[in-house]
């Protein structure tokens, strides 16, 4: 198990489309458990396969965040929305790719999902509240698309500005 570096936008990587997964093999199994290790490490509740720079249709998410809850660590691969309520959600959105900042994002509020799991199998649930604003934001990280790209121009633009200038200074270390 090994923690991965996240890629800060703007970075090429996080605004490609990504493969399918072709079979869920033990490297896949490995790499999920990767992924969930950095995600808890950084901390998130959510982390797409492209922000560690593995361009592939997966993604790990655990919405649970009240104290002394047991953890409900989710692998999803190939994950496909096949349902959506007409009822929408406003959540404030934040990304491990673009740290320590945050913006108002209007998404449906209910979503249904099919995915494989690391078991091999399709498996489908409904998601809501948090957890639905998770999927669909980690699914957009496999189509390439960012949460600032549902923000007008100039705030979007002051982001990257913002993310280019982290990206200098870590650099410099």
């Amino acid at each position: 198990m090994t923690l991965r570096p996240i890629l800060i936008h703007p970075d090429p990587r996080l605004k490609k489309r990504c493969a399918p997964v072709d079979s869920v093999t033990p490297e896949i199994g490995a790499l999920a458990e990767d992924m969930l290790q950095t995600m808890y490490d950084a901390p998130g509740v959510g982390l797409a396969a492209p922000q560690i720079g593995v361009l592939q249709r997966l993604f790990v998410m655990d919405c649970v965040k009240e104290e002394g809850e047991a953890p409900q660590p989710m692998v999803l691969i190939n994950p496909e929305v096949i349902w959506t309520s007409e009822e929408t959600n406003t959540h404030e959105e934040g990304c491990l790719s673009i740290p320590d900042q945050y913006a108002e994002v209007t998404r449906p509020e209910r979503v249904q999902m099919r995915w494989l799991g690391l078991d091999g199998k399709l498996h489908e649930d409904e998601f809501d509240g948090l957890w639905a604003t998770c999927a669909q934001h980690e699914l957009d990280h496999l189509n390439g698309k960012l949460f600032i790209d549902y923000l007008g121009v100039m705030k979007r633009q002051l982001i990257t500005r913002r993310m280019e200038k982290l990206k200098r200074e870590r650099a410099r270390g």
